[in-house]
């Protein structure tokens, strides 16, 4: 498995590199990742776990390492980032049964 301390570190480096060569472009994606804060409706804890499904469905590596330290900062519990990778799991194979849907109608189009 993957030493996931070390990875966000590295991550956190080559992100602070790209921030040097285009720092607008680093603000921006930092402001859309801020503004939850602003308004705080559904809370830190519950902006990470969204995240950490989102970064699932994504597959996202570097966005899990950031997420997942969130998260438990965040007060998390390891039951919490469960249940919301449970979500991520369910919009997968919902995401899977809709595309083998719009394949079958692909199919029937061709036997048309």
């Amino acid at each position: 498995m993957l030493d996931w301390n070390e990875y966000r570190s590295e991550v956190m480096q080559r992100v602070g590199d790209l921030g040097k060569l285009a720092p607008d472009t680093l603000k921006g994606v930092m402001a859309l990742g801020n503004a939850g804060n602003k308004t705080n409706l559904l809370g830190a804890k519950v902006r990470e776990l969204i995240a950490l499904a989102c970064a699932v469905t994504t597959r996202c590596d570097g966005c899990i390492a950031v997420h997942a330290e969130a998260a438990v900062k965040a007060g998390a519990t390891e039951e919490e980032i469960a249940e919301a990778l449970g979500v991520a799991i369910n919009l997968n194979a919902g995401a899977a049964v809709v595309y083998s849907a719009r394949t079958l109608d692909a199919i029937k189009q061709l036997k048309a």
